[in-house]
């Protein structure tokens, strides 16, 4: 393993260019050339069906459910569902390490990859991390210490390379648990943002975006603070706060893991999706400790959804973004948990919301990219808004025949 920096612009150091192989970055990122089909039917024995239910949403799924652990874990970002199922598979010898991300002894916001052996320390890797993580330079040791029976709980990004690369790893088993992601930023930037939040930023030890379009802030002393979205300061903060990997990441729900666990799609409650044998045999290792219910869904994401488009055109354009007057927003953030989108729709707002996001900013920032990087699912979500492929934007069939080269410069 090495400690030399991706140079790439399009990275979220995944890990993989930390390894004494660099160069497979060109066949494992996904924002070089990836092909999601071509993994999903290897790694779930089809690819997704965009005519059935969700699918063309969510990925491909076996059993969607909403869940919560009983009673929740302590320290957990929601109920710690996530770390019970690494604890779970340490004991029952299943694997004989976890890779994952836990907090950096000097600040504990900042992601510090890990692996972990004994069940216990799983409950040390609960709690949301902001930041980039390499998680996957810790394949290499990893193996180099003889397992050879691994779970990896990791991101889109990590998950799409780790994916890319299995069949090379020589591992007898592998498990993966996604946990979905939408914009992430360095720790720096984090610990910024949090100061326009709070005058006493360095005593706030949780924060979470909810599905009732509030975030929750934790304190030291116990205190619990609870924002609505439309009064966070996202209009001021600087244009490259979000990197252009995270604004054109088009993998949100981790569509590659066995089994997706996080809360988009929960109503207030964690959201599990299993998507393959493998991803069944996780949920049942954990489901006496869960209560389980069938999601739910109901109001109307078009106008949220069509919005956020117009506000995203601004913004990749260079123009102002259209605030809402300060009299207003209190008023709609009262109405917005009454009238937005709830449960499934929620979730189907912001997959509709990233796609359209990727395709915006990949034309204006990154347009010889968007024949290889934008997978056809994309467009169906964003067709219902008139984004449609312009002349250029999709791959000929003969070019995504093509073996992929050593194509690790990822220059845009």
């Amino acid at each position: 393993m090495t400690t030399a920096a991706p140079h790439r612009n399009l990275c979220t150091d995944c890990g993989i260019s930390r390894t004494e192989d660099p160069d497979r970055c060109g066949r494992a990122c996904q924002f070089i050339r990836p092909d999601y089909a071509a993994l999903e039917q290897r790694v779930h024995g089809r690819t997704r069906d965009l005519e059935r239910g969700d699918e063309r949403f969510f990925g491909v799924t076996r059993a969607m459910l909403r869940a919560r652990r009983n009673p929740p874990a302590e320290n957990a970002q929601w109920t710690g569902i996530t770390t019970l199922i690494g604890q779970k598979l340490l004991e029952t010898e299943a694997v004989s390490g976890v890779l994952c991300i836990g907090p950096d002894p000097e600040d504990s916001w900042k992601p510090q990859p890990r692996l972990i052996t004994e069940p216990d320390a799983m409950a040390g890797c609960r709690g949301m991390r902001m930041g980039y993580a390499p998680l996957l330079a810790l394949l290499e040791p990893a193996i180099a210490a003889g397992h050879r029976r691994l779970a990896v709980i990791g991101i889109p990004c990590q998950i799409y390379a780790l994916r890319a690369l299995e069949e090379e790893l020589g591992l007898e088993r592998l498990y993966v648990i996604g946990t979905p992601c939408s914009d992430n930023t360095t720790t720096e930037n984090f610990h910024h943002f949090l100061e326009k939040l709070d005058d006493k930023p360095e005593d706030i030890t949780y924060l979470e975006f909810l599905p009732d379009f509030h975030v929750e802030l934790r304190f030291t002393d116990g205190r619990k603070r609870r924002i609505p979205f439309l009064m966070l300061p996202i209009a001021d903060l600087p244009k490259d706060f979000f990197p252009l990997t995270c604004r054109t990441c088009v993998d949100y729900t981790n569509a590659l893991a066995d089994i997706t666990v996080g809360y988009m799609g929960g109503s207030g409650e964690q959201w599990l999706i299993t998507r393959n044998p493998r991803g069944v045999e996780l949920l049942s290792l954990i489901e006496d400790e869960l209560v389980l219910a069938p999601p739910t869904s109901s109001g109307n994401r078009r106008s949220a959804v069509a919005g956020f488009i117009e506000n995203t055109r601004r913004a990749c354009g260079g123009l102002p973004l259209r605030r809402m007057p300060g009299w207003l927003r209190p008023i709609v953030a009262r109405l917005m948990p009454i009238t937005g989108p709830k449960g499934l729709e929620f979730a189907r707002t912001r997959l509709e919301m990233k796609a359209a996001e990727s395709v915006l900013h990949l034309r204006r920032e990154a347009p010889k990219r968007m024949r290889h990087m934008l997978p056809d699912y994309i467009w169906t979500l964003t067709a219902p808004y008139d984004i449609t492929p312009e002349p250029g934007e999709v791959a000929r069939e003969s070019e995504r025949d093509e073996l992929i080269a050593s194509d690790n410069s990822g220059d845009t």
